[in-house]
């Protein structure tokens, strides 16, 4: 297919400045639904809802909740996959005044009780692989006191259908929230160092964030979307709230397979693709996608993770639709950059301009005290409404992050005279798989766990389909065999999927600085 045209030079572009509307998060439901009460929300699987019936049974669950001793404040965890139960749960915990706590569906035990135990999560939501976990943990979460299973197989636990079919679909009391202050979302986030830290997202950050998103795109009840994109993380609850925003149709995948996503497209008619550079990659080298209509699409979107200008390329080519980058981080609610969704505005080897009332500088990346001109590299930072209330019991990482009421992203870029930003190096250190960030600190504690292991380093490793691939440099300890399957074995059984350790690299000895950091770069050099 002959792929949009576009001028060598795209005009300025600007973002107008957006009312925000005063209501909590669930606000953004009631509207839909007292708008379009009969239109379809929701599609999962075989599963249908309407607005009106995602809000009578986001309803049943907040009054469950409530029957349950949840209060303002606490913290409800979910531990699903993408499902209707998921977004029946998030809106049910802002109904009751609860801060939602995804986690992601792949953790394993150790990763499961890091989040559940910080958080202080009182009651958890999950399907049977989850609620299996967290079963064998519970002793060790003296503040979880109830796990509510979707699926069968939880044993003797509550099944989420009949906990919340229990309770009326009426509107429960409503909660004394302070949409400013007070929180929704309690999602974790790897730091370079340590384990993964809560970001605390209040109802306004959310709320803002889905108007600037679904403003600045003109996403309206006419739309429809795919959301592959797992809705425990921050580019999927935006998705979710984003699209329930403005009334549109949502149509969820629990796995992403490029054959059964493009059928999604052409059945459903749908208008918006949003996507991470792997998926797009799938997309640019899938022998059928000329096979499906493709039509309705307005745009694609990638965000996540730098988006090669060859893959964006071969897939506009490919499918015949727009196709673009986004930028975000989980701290900022999580969009802040986009394309202008139109052949005229965009800029490939950008992420495109800040979304409406977000302010943005290019700072000296020493001490970023000193804003730098158009062109000149440096630390990006943000001042808006999105932007988050600091990390959840982490006050020196906050005062690091944010300051002067502006958040530093830790990100390298440069803008140009039109307001247009490029990334040009992520966050220091951090692992970029699949769109998936990875903590190499994580990684390297885990290893040092090894009883043969003297010292590790764990780094990305450039590759063309997964962006970076953990790697690990090991000192091995005493004599005997240990080999690099042993080694991937032992990280594997503690860890996510997409944190699993790829290739192993024996050396003498770990490059180090005097103070004992580790000389990341020399270790790349040498691959």
């Amino acid at each position: 297919m002959k792929p949009p045209s576009r001028p060598p030079s795209p005009p300025p572009y600007f973002r107008p400045t957006l009312d925000y509307p005063e209501y909590p998060f669930h606000g953004l439901l009631r509207s839909a639904f007292e708008r379009f009460p009969e239109h379809l929300a929701l599609v999962d699987g075989e599963a249908e809802l309407t607005f009106r019936e995602l809000e009578g049974l986001s309803n049943a669950c907040a009054r469950a909740l409530l029957a349950a001793g949840i209060g303002p404040g606490d913290r409800v965890a979910l531990f699903l996959p993408n499902s209707a139960e998921f977004e029946i749960a998030f809106f049910g915990a802002s109904k009751a005044g609860a801060v939602a706590t995804p986690l992601n569906p792949s953790y394993k035990e150790e990763e499961t009780l890091h989040q559940l135990h910080d958080s202080g999560a009182r009651l958890l939501v999950a399907n049977a692989e989850g609620a299996a976990i967290a079963k064998k943990i519970r002793g060790r979460l003296p503040d979880l006191f109830e796990i509510v299973a979707t699926e069968e197989g939880g044993g003797d636990l509550p099944r989420f259908a009949e906990w919340i079919r229990a309770h009326p679909p009426s509107p429960p009391p409503e909660p004394p929230i302070n949409p400013s202050e007070d929180l929704i979302a309690l999602p974790y986030s790897s730091g370079t160092t340590g384990l993964p830290k809560g970001v605390m997202l209040t109802h306004r950050n959310l709320v803002a964030n889905y108007h600037q998103f679904v403003a600045n795109h003109r996403i309206t009840e006419r739309d429809g979307g795919l959301i592959f994109l797992p809705l425990y993380h921050s580019y999927g609850t935006m998705l979710m709230g984003g699209l329930v925003l403005a009334g549109a149709k949502q149509v969820l995948m629990r796995r992403f397979e490029v054959g059964e996503a493009l059928g999604l497209v052409e059945r459903h008619r749908l208008t918006l693709f949003y996507g991470v550079p792997p998926a797009l990659l799938a997309i640019a080298h899938h022998p059928g996608v000329e096979e499906h209509d493709l039509s309705s699409l307005r745009y694609i979107m990638s965000g996540a993770a730098p988006l090669p200008p060859e893959v964006r390329r071969r897939v506009e080519e490919r499918t015949g639709v727009l196709t673009f980058m986004g930028y975000g981080l989980t701290e900022t609610s999580p969009v802040t950059h986009m394309n202008p969704a139109t052949a005229e505005g965009i800029v490939e080897e950008s992420v495109g301009l800040p979304v409406s009332d977000l302010e943005q500088k290019i700072v000296d990346a020493e001490r970023g005290e000193r804003e730098l001109p158009p062109g000149e590299a440096g630390e990006l930072i943000l001042r808006g409404p999105n932007i988050m209330k600091g990390y959840w019991n982490a006050p020196e990482a906050t005062a690091q992050a944010l300051r002067g009421g502006w958040l530093y992203t830790g990100d390298i870029a440069r803008m140009d005279e039109r307001g247009y930003v490029y990334i040009l190096d992520r966050k220091k250190e951090m692992i970029k798989y699949k769109g998936f960030s990875v903590a190499p600190a994580e990684l390297e504690a885990l290893l040092h766990q090894h009883p043969r292991v003297a010292d590790a380093a764990v780094i990305g490793k450039p590759d063309p389909e997964a962006g970076e691939l953990p790697k690990a440099f090991v000192v091995p300890r005493g004599g005997g065999n240990l080999s690099p399957e042993e080694l991937m074995a032992f990280v594997r059984e503690r860890v996510a999927g997409y944190k699993q350790i790829r290739e192993v690299e024996f050396i003498e000895a770990i490059p180090k600085s005097r103070s004992g950091k580790i000389l990341r770069r020399l270790l790349k050099e040498r691959g």
